[in-house]
């Protein structure tokens, strides 16, 4: 099993901003020390607390900075940008990285996004869907360029100003060949937009934020998908996310994981909770769609989303997920607000030196078991 990382970021409204985006290159080039194999970075235009407004201008900073790890959008939010300026920049990207790219894409979900770029009202998984199509076409194809694909709004055409004997006209292609990998982050409960990634060999990442219950229907789903196109679903393509601290001692880890106020956890989900129940979509958090939302607390979200102990008890509630949820390719842990830097790195530092090696013995011993 890989580990990887994942952040929104989510910061206090009162932190400079300047210091949070040190503070989330540090936590990447600490992921890149520590072995971690991907990092994804979430973007968002209109949120103060969600401080990167550019996914793939952020991700390029670390380029230099970094050595292994494969710096990934998490996501680039496709409604957001024409597809040519996406297929373009994460080109670009994946050769400054010379392959160490991962194009994360979503429709972008946070309305107020939306709002200040005029699409509120339209139908933001269309754009998205039609964007992604575009995408692909660009890099697939050479000029001269006439893309104008059945039903979708983008139309893209060199055709009457190219210069090719000049480079005129011509669209990068990425770096890696045919096309980077392409990873979509899941949410709902069951969402069938899984199905249509394992039909195009995009790969799921399920949101640390979901009930565990619902993982296994992502799963499902994805296979599905591949079965659609005759070809069968490869655990190692899923990621799962989960919301993970690890201390060296058990007073620490109920401390800082979320039992204090303060606890970047506990921060986390307030500001996850306030934001899901005004866009309506505190479902994520629900048992079932008819729960009332009165029953959605955060100490019973924080019992279930959130994995958190000693080496020993992280291990062993990593193994029970699995064993609940089944097999999966990668877990990626979620980067929070660094309240006490020591701990954020200590956490980050034991999840990858001790509890992962632990984790990938006790597969391999299951594993001969079963051979």
């Amino acid at each position: 099993m890989r580990l990887g990382y994942f952040t929104m970021p989510i910061h206090p409204m009162h932190r400079n901003w300047t210091e949070t985006l040190k503070e989330d290159r540090q936590a990447v080039i600490l992921a890149d020390q520590l072995g971690f194999h991907d990092a994804f970075i979430g973007e968002h235009l209109t949120d103060t607390c969600e401080n990167v407004t550019s996914s793939m201008m952020f991700l390029a900073s670390l380029v230099s900075d970094t050595k292994r790890i494969k710096l990934a959008t998490g996501t680039a939010n496709l409604s957001h940008h024409h597809p040519v300026i996406i297929a373009s920049q994460a080109a670009m990207l994946d050769h400054l990285s010379e392959g160490r790219f991962i194009l994360g894409i979503s429709p972008g979900a946070l309305t107020s996004d939306a709002e200040v770029l005029g699409i509120l009202d339209q139908d933001r998984n269309r754009i998205f869907a039609e964007a992604i199509d575009v995408i692909l076409e660009i890099w697939a194809r050479d000029p001269p360029y006439d893309i104008d694909l059945p039903d979708n709004r983008f139309k893209v055409s060199t055709a009457r100003t190219q210069a090719l004997h000049l480079g005129v006209g011509n669209l990068a292609k990425p770096y890696q060949k045919p096309r980077p990998e392409i990873v979509g982050t899941v949410l709902a409960p069951g969402s069938q937009g899984v199905i249509a990634m394992g039909r195009r060999d995009f790969h799921p990442l399920s949101a640390n934020f979901l009930l565990p219950m619902w993982l296994r229907s992502h799963w499902e789903n994805y296979a599905e998908g591949k079965a659609q196109v005759g070809q069968t679903a490869r655990s190692e393509e899923w990621r799962v996310a989960r919301t993970i601290f690890v201390a060296d001692d058990e007073t620490t880890a109920a401390r800082y994981g979320g039992d204090d106020p303060n606890s970047p956890y506990a921060f986390y989900y307030r500001q996850l909770l306030a934001k899901l129940t005004r866009s309506k979509r505190l479902f994520v958090f629900k048992t079932h769609r008819e729960e009332p939302d009165e029953a959605v607390t955060q100490e019973r979200v924080m019992r279930e989303c959130v994995i958190r102990g000693t080496v020993d008890q992280v291990v062993e509630q990593i193994l029970a997920l699995r064993e609940r949820v089944g097999d999966f390719g990668e877990i990626v842990y979620a980067g929070l607000d660094w309240v006490e830097p020591a701990l954020a790195k200590r956490s980050m530092q034991l999840m990858a030196e001790q509890v992962m090696p632990r984790v990938n013995a006790a597969i391999a011993r299951e594993a001969e078991r079963a051979a």
